[in-house]
């Protein structure tokens, strides 16, 4: 929908929203009217190099053609049904996920915070059902994100703060343990812990990657100990660091992992992977979802893995990643940049708010955000080349000085 076929201003539009929409988000002051590939257009016809696309979620572009070709011809036959019919696009993604990331059994829902609540209900379920009823406690990292269910905000290791605050009393049997730290992790569980749960790159926590000896003592020190190992790649997955699936990184594989964001394209969908024996936690009536495994959605998310797979959009991400992050570590007032694959987080030192950089960037047509005041964090499509990174930078390049 145009703004022309409306018959309304930009103004008309912002009217309505601050009528009508109970407000979460700080807005960006410009109409999003379309977009392609790296780009999103305002009404004027302006364009906005889009280094945030949906928040990690058009990967192969935005309004790729093929997922959007996808969308159209899924949705003249089949818009939706329940999950007690066998359905075509809901079969062939089953089975193009598990064969591409070397996993079991597949469940779908509709988001990643939705995807994360599955996750740790089969968890829960596994631990309780095979050891007995008190071994359902989970360990996950400090400043880590897991979502805004509850299940998920209680997951998000940041007590107090955040998602966090104002709920009341979270959900019980999570404990928190300073990410890339080993041996906390190992002192914060108990008798009875069923599993450990992590970010291989936490992004709101600032963007942080994982090391090498954090990944894998954490695989092995499950597998010795009856626990199970659960990595959350809602944002991470599917190409963004430069594997399909970040956990690749680290030669590991979880005992189920959730996805979601970059899988459907732009359509919502999310899932959870799991091994055979896990996955046995969930039976009929165990947990359940209306629109989980939409047929336009898995349509559209089809499509998607074949554009990220076939165009090598992870190699893609690895090769523009470095080329970016070397490039903003000469940006003044910058003290660290740190990431993986096209995930990339630039901290400031105290001269420069992040916040009031991302404000720079957008006057500047740069779409970017902030975490805190002092780290910006880009997750742009992973079809950009050279000339891209080179224009952001040269745009964050130019709002850092403006500002400092």
């Amino acid at each position: 929908m145009k703004l022309a076929d409306t018959g309304l201003t930009v103004q008309d539009i912002k009217d309505k929203v601050n009528k009508y929409m109970i407000e979460t988000y700080e807005r960006f002051d410009f109409l999003a009217e379309t977009a392609k590939d790296q780009y999103i257009y305002d009404e004027k016809g302006e364009k906005y190099l889009d280094f945030y696309a949906g928040i990690a979620v058009n990967s192969a572009g935005n309004c790729n053609e093929k997922v959007v070709e996808a969308v159209v011809e899924q949705t003249k036959t089949l818009m939706h049904t329940f999950n007690y019919p066998y359905t075509i696009p809901q079969a062939l993604l089953a089975e193009k996920v598990c064969t591409t990331i070397g996993m079991d059994k597949i469940f779908f829902q509709n988001s990643g915070t939705e995807a994360n609540e599955a996750m740790i209900k089969m968890a829960r379920k596994y631990g309780i059902e095979k050891y007995g009823p008190n071994r359902y406690h989970i360990v996950t990292a400090k400043m880590g994100f897991h979502g805004r269910t509850f299940g998920s905000m209680s997951a998000t290791g940041q007590p107090g703060n955040g998602c966090q605050v104002g709920f009341g009393p979270m959900t019980y049997g999570f404990s928190y343990a300073p990410y890339n730290d080993l041996q906390a992790f190992k002192d914060a569980c108990t008798e009875n812990t069923i599993a450990i749960m992590i970010e291989p790159v936490q992004g709101e926590g600032g963007v942080h990657p994982a090391t090498m000896e954090f990944m894998t003592g954490l695989r092995k020190f499950c597998d010795e100990n009856g626990m199970l190992l659960l990595i959350d790649e809602v944002q991470t997955g599917w190409c963004r660091t430069g594997k399909v699936m970040s956990y690749m990184n680290y030669g590991i594989k979880p005992d189920i992992v959730s996805m979601a964001k970059a899988l459907g394209g732009g359509m919502p969908i999310g899932a959870i992977c799991a091994s055979e024996e896990v996955s046995k936690a969930f039976s009929a009536g165990s947990h359940g979802t209306t629109f989980g495994g939409h047929p336009v959605s898995c349509a559209a998310a089809l499509a998607q893995i074949d554009e990220l797979l076939s165009r090598d959009l992870a190699g893609n991400a690895a090769k523009m990643g470095a080329y970016f992050m070397e490039k903003l570590k000469t940006i003044p007032h910058v003290k660290e940049v740190r990431g993986q694959g096209l995930l990339v987080g630039v901290e400031f030192d105290d001269a420069i708010n992040s916040v009031d950089v991302k404000h720079e960037c957008l006057h500047r047509h740069l779409l970017i955000t902030a975490i805190g005041t002092d780290v910006i964090r880009m997750v742009p499509p992973l079809i950009i080349d050279e000339k891209d990174c080179d224009e952001a930078y040269e745009i964050i390049r130019a709002s850092v000085e403006a500002l400092a």
